[in-house]
């Protein structure tokens, strides 16, 4: 640590710290445009300059670093002054250039109200210009559907150009022309590539990068703003939820150093008008081959009928990807209720058992652990379309250095140097023998084997997941990784939402002839044959409502309070932003309600007894935010691992539930990335 001195007070801060930082750590406040945190030092805006004793002027505190400071004549710590006239004058100065050219767009700006160029011309600019020059005019760039720009407004942060470059990887962004004549662009006014790219709008400190789809939309003193959890993939990435009435108007990311850091992907951001396009908001009955509408009563009635006409044996249920753990606990309840034993969170066909312990389906290493790394072997997944914050993770840590990455399954795109092994279990054996890429395996000290449940809905994915165990296994380190497409996964495994020894998993579940009755609750990534009546329990008209003989509308994920288990056995609260809408209900009451129906009443009558009764069967649960770790026991007989090639589990980032496939700007980013696909290919 490092003594100095910040208006008069001394601080111990790490030599490390650049001066801004050391400032903010006394507790003054700094300006600034350009620096991020999360993104290399530019030294663009100079608004952040400070007065350091002995230096000949003001200098760029974010620029400057501690260990860089000399000391005073006598020995005593660099001292640093951020309210001096001088600096005021100079902040003063720096503001004035800054607006010479930016427009009075304020009135109609979708940044007014959370603008630091506003905040900041209020707290460090002055009242008057002394420039009566014409304003410089740039053209608006296209640079994809969710990004608008007005270039007008651009101040030359970089912050965009350096997040492309940096965190998501792909150099969409950057500067052309010199003085005046600069622009931030894509070059060819391309659309962005990236997965990530939403983010540059939040980066940016003016109105010059906007979300589009929000576009005039609302102002931020109209939202109710709530915290919760993104559930488009299994990382769970803290959100926050922007409502004005029962709408949902937009998502933003919240700072959460453990898992997102503060990115979100572009499908969690930007999935909003699928929230309300294609809604199931009424029950309905499937009479003489065609849904018509119905009340709950008829709706009840109708599935006690069926499942009275049948055997215990004869149910089964399967739980959709988007589906809470108080959800899936209750309808588990019901089916067990019922005598049966037909129950599975896995509709992808992967081979995870919680009977492996849990060490056996999670990310063991931590999102936050891939940062110790010192190697990594991707099998069966592509960590960009699967969970591109988590990849950005994997980049930041390559670009510290000496990190060497392997990829065994389908070639991909991953944004960092990667190694390519090869495709199949082949190639693992290889690996798994010490050879190639597996002799740097062996000397890391904490290698991290991400499996993708490409690699695990497979006939040999206990060998597979047996190979990638041994291979990350070490005295205090588990580098198995298991990579979960489906927010729901983990929490399902973790209660035990999985048949019985010996019982029929959901392939069997949904085969011709397999069962008289089957419970849906909101899988919709199955197909299920003809003979079954299916109750359908949901958000959106997706494939398992066309498929159902009853349908009862269920609440989305932001119409709900729900616990979701994220992929490193995270448990998270999700908090009701909304409303569902029409006679729509929460998952859990729908189940309550229908348990009476059927003579098997459930023993909880709110979302706080089904709570108590979760916590008291899985008492992890309780602990929010929390990681419980767990044992690894996968049998000593795993059999031979088969020929084939891996095939990710995500084909299409941005169409990989009902919610997203609902939204049409998911469908036109899909478009633009199939099209850059196929150029690609050409």
């Amino acid at each position: 640590m490092t003594k100095i001195i910040v208006d008069g007070k001394e601080v111990d801060v790490p030599a490390e710290y650049t001066l801004l930082q050391a400032c903010e750590e006394a507790g003054a406040e700094i300006p600034r445009f350009c620096f991020h945190e999360r993104l290399s030092i530019a030294g663009n805006c100079r608004m952040c300059l400070v007065e350091l004793k002995g230096a000949p002027k003001p200098i760029a505190s974010c620029a400057w670093s501690v260990k860089d400071c000399r000391p005073g004549p006598n020995g005593e710590p660099p001292s640093v002054v951020t309210r001096s006239p001088t600096v005021r004058k100079a902040r003063n100065g720096v503001m004035e250039f800054l607006l010479i050219n930016h427009p009075l767009d304020c009135p109609i700006c979708d940044q007014g109200g959370e603008c630091d160029l506003q905040d900041q011309a209020m707290a460090f600019g002055v009242d008057t210009s002394r420039y009566a020059e014409n304003k410089r005019a740039v053209e608006d760039k296209y640079i994809g559907p969710l990004v608008r720009t007005s270039m007008n407004r651009c101040i030359h942060c970089t912050r965009c150009v350096r997040f492309t470059a940096e965190v998501a990887g792909t150099g969409d962004m950057g500067a052309i022309g010199r003085g005046e004549d600069m622009e931030i662009t894509t070059y060819l006014e391309s659309a962005m590539g990236s997965e990530l790219q939403g983010n540059v709008a939040d980066l940016c400190p003016v109105g010059a990068l906007l979300p589009k789809p929000y576009a005039f939309k609302a102002r931020p003193w109209e939202l109710a703003k709530t915290e919760s959890i993104d559930v488009m993939d299994a990382l769970g990435s803290a959100i926050r939820i922007d409502v004005r009435g029962r709408e949902v108007m937009r998502i933003l990311p919240r700072v959460n150093d453990d898992v997102n850091e503060e990115w979100i992907s572009d499908k969690t951001r930007q999935v909003v008008d699928g929230l309300k396009r294609q809604r199931l908001d009424r029950p309905y009955l499937r009479r003489d081959g065609k849904l018509v509408p119905a009340s709950w009563g008829e709706a009840f009635a109708a599935i006690a009928a069926r499942v009275k006409a049948t055997t215990p044996a004869r149910i089964g249920a399967i739980a959709g990807d988007l589906a809470s753990v108080e959800d899936m606990f209750a309808l588990k309840a019901l089916v067990g209720a019922l005598g049966s034993q037909n129950l599975d969170c896995r509709q992808d066909g992967v081979k995870l058992d919680p009977a492996h312990g849990r060490a056996s389906y999670l990310f063991n290493p931590t999102i936050a652990g891939i940062e110790q790394a010192d190697a990594v072997l991707i099998i069966g997944s592509n960590p960009r379309r699967e969970a591109p914050v988590l990849n950005a993770r994997i980049r930041k840590r390559w670009r510290m250095g000496g990190l060497p990455v392997a990829l065994i399954g389908e070639a991909a795109d991953l944004t960092y140097d990667c190694q390519y092994l090869g495709a199949g279990p082949d190639t693992l054996a290889d690996v798994a023998a010490g050879r190639g890429f597996g002799e740097i395996l062996a000397r890391a000290e904490r290698p991290l084997i991400l499996v993708g449940q490409g690699a695990l809905a497979r006939p040999d994915a206990l060998a597979i997941l047996a190979a990638a165990a041994k291979l990350g296994a070490r005295g205090g380190w588990n580098g198995l990784a298991v990579l979960h497409t489906a927010a729901s996964r983990v929490g399902g495994l973790d209660i035990g939402f999985t048949p019985a020894a010996g019982g029929p998993d959901a392939q069997a579940m949904a085969g011709a002839g397999a069962l008289d009755v089957l419970f849906l609750l909101g899988a919709d990534e199955i197909d299920v044959a003809p003979g079954a009546f299916v109750v359908y329990q949901g958000t959106h008209g997706d494939r398992g409502a066309h498929r159902a003989d009853v349908i009862l509308p269920g609440a989305a994920y932001t119409e709900k309070s729900g616990l979701y288990v994220n992929t490193e056995g995270r448990v998270q609260m999700a908090d009701r932003a909304n409303f569902p809408p029409g006679d729509a209900r929460e998952d859990w009451a729908i189940l309550r309600a229908l348990s009476d129906t059927l003579g098997a009443r459930l023993p909880f009558d709110s979302l706080g007894a089904l709570r108590q009764a979760l916590f008291a069967a899985h008492p992890h649960m309780a602990r929010i935010d929390a990681i419980e770790p767990g044992p690894l026991s996968l049998p000593t007989t795993v059999g031979e691992m088969g020929k084939s090639g891996f095939v990710g589990a995500v084909q299409d980032f941005y169409l990989t539930n009902p919610i997203a496939r609902a939204s049409a700007v998911m469908a036109e980013c899909s478009a633009l990335a199939k099209g850059r696909l196929q150029q690609a290919a050409e």
